[in-house]
């Protein structure tokens, strides 16, 4: 449908931005639903952040998401933020309110949704779970992973005092017992569940080399990229008749809240975005 003046607009900011989903991603329900609006990619350098969001928003942008290297700057421009943000320290949604910008953050909720749609809403309460890897995406995954019941969260990154630092960071914070260590520590005994967050395996770099054979009959392997669908890791969890969970379902769920609060519609995830999104990384 042709935009009104009346037309919701909303964008994803990064530095660079071309790379980003995003906009098919939404593009995709504004169609689904016929809602008279825009979501526009658009790169603004680390320098121009402030000020670019204020012209926006006085343009009347109803928000923005936030990708690499704005998310700590996305935090700091919030007047407030939500739980998750809170937990997380990190926001990668900017929401405009009356009285300024809102900050959340939707990767637990990605990740989380991902999980039980993949492993049930139950599979993992009381088990232990394994994050490989230290940076963002793995404080998102600590919260997700609490919420979703697990008893015990172990860290493991290449760097073992990164691992530790991050572990008791959320002291006090989680029901779930947290520890970091190295990865020369790495044993999946008793693990259910591995979710990988760092780059490893992206495109045409290695996975992580880090071996799967003792892990438990029925456990489930996730990995957060998604570019190329089947990781290195991936396909060495399939071959071992292990569940494996792609990135993009993440990346397919955590736009559900943005896209909500940008249009005022609660969208679905279903098999055809999924099909327009692999297209668009294939170059389709």
């Amino acid at each position: 449908m042709s935009l009104t003046g009346s037309a919701l607009l909303a964008g994803v900011i990064g530095w660079p931005v071309g790379q980003s989903l995003s906009p098919a991603l939404h593009g995709h329900w504004l169609r689904q639903y016929g809602i008279d609006g825009a979501y526009v990619p658009l790169a603004i350098a680390p320098a121009d952040f402030s000020r670019s969001i204020d012209g926006l928003v006085r343009a009347g942008f109803k928000g923005f998401n936030v990708t690499v290297p704005h998310k700590e700057s996305a935090f700091a421009l919030a007047v407030r933020h939500d739980a998750a943000a809170t937990a997380i320290g990190a926001v990668n949604l900017l929401v405009t309110t009356a009285d300024g910008l809102e900050g959340r953050n939707t990767d637990a909720y990605g990740l989380a949704a991902t999980l039980t749609q993949h492993l049930g809403a139950e599979a993992l309460r009381g088990k232990t779970a394994a994050i490989w890897g230290a940076g963002g995406t793995t404080r998102a995954a600590i919260h997700a992973l609490d919420g979703l019941g697990v008893a015990e969260i172990r860290l493991f990154n290449r760097t073992p005092a990164k691992a530790v630092a991050l572990a008791s960071s959320f002291a006090g914070k989680t029901a779930a017992k947290l520890s970091g260590a190295g990865y020369d520590a790495w044993s999946g005994r008793d693990v259910a569940l591995i979710v990988h967050t760092t780059s490893a395996g992206m495109k045409q770099t290695p996975s992580l080399d880090l071996g799967l054979d003792d892990l438990p009959a029925g456990a489930a392997v996730f990995d957060a990229v998604y570019n190329p669908l089947e990781t290195g890791l991936l396909a060495k969890a399939r071959t071992r008749g292990l569940k494996t969970v792609d990135g993009l379902w993440m990346l397919l769920h955590q736009a559900v809240p943005s896209f909500e609060a940008f249009f005022g519609v609660r969208p679905e995830v279903t098999a055809a975005l999924r099909a327009e999104l692999v297209k668009a990384l294939q170059g389709g």
